[in-house]
């Protein structure tokens, strides 16, 4: 593994542990220079292909799911541990659909559903980027629809 401050590759494992969900094995990393860091390793069970919306493919990347889950979780009073394993979730869902190609629309809309439960501001939040609100009106017409923000 390299080191992300010497960028060589001298560096051993000093602690290794599954993650909470048994996805992932956590690995704290020590660099001949004294730099410690963490790493995962997580089973991948095929090569997933993302397809956008004007048709174009790429790779699916767990690293740009979580940033924009964890833009939409920015200052929300949701721990780390429980945003890894939605997106842990999400992605593994992912998988056992079975599908090598998988469209924007079916992540947007996994990623939506999971979030009105985890945080309905969240929710919001990555709702208008993934629909693409463009003024005021389509905040409040979105939020209209959806309960999650009404009294019981």
């Amino acid at each position: 593994m390299i080191c992300p401050c010497e960028k060589k590759g001298e560096t051993s494992v000093v602690d290794s542990r599954p993650t909470e969900d048994g996805t992932a094995i956590r690995r704290r990393r020590m660099c001949v220079c004294g730099e410690r860091f963490t790493t995962f390793e997580r089973i991948q069970f095929r090569e997933l292909m993302v397809v956008k919306k004007n048709g174009r493919k790429s790779p699916f990347d767990r690293d740009k799911l979580s940033k924009s889950i964890y833009i939409a979780l920015k200052k929300r009073p949701i721990d780390t541990g429980t945003a890894e394993k939605f997106i842990s979730k999400v992605s593994r869902a992912l998988e056992e659909l079975g599908q090598s190609e998988i469209s924007t629309s079916t992540i947007g809309t996994m990623v939506m559903e999971g979030l009105k439960e985890l945080d309905p501001v969240a929710y919001v939040r990555f709702a208008s980027v993934y629909r693409n609100f463009r003024e005021e009106q389509d905040f409040v017409q979105f939020v209209d629809k959806i309960d999650v923000f009404k009294k019981k």
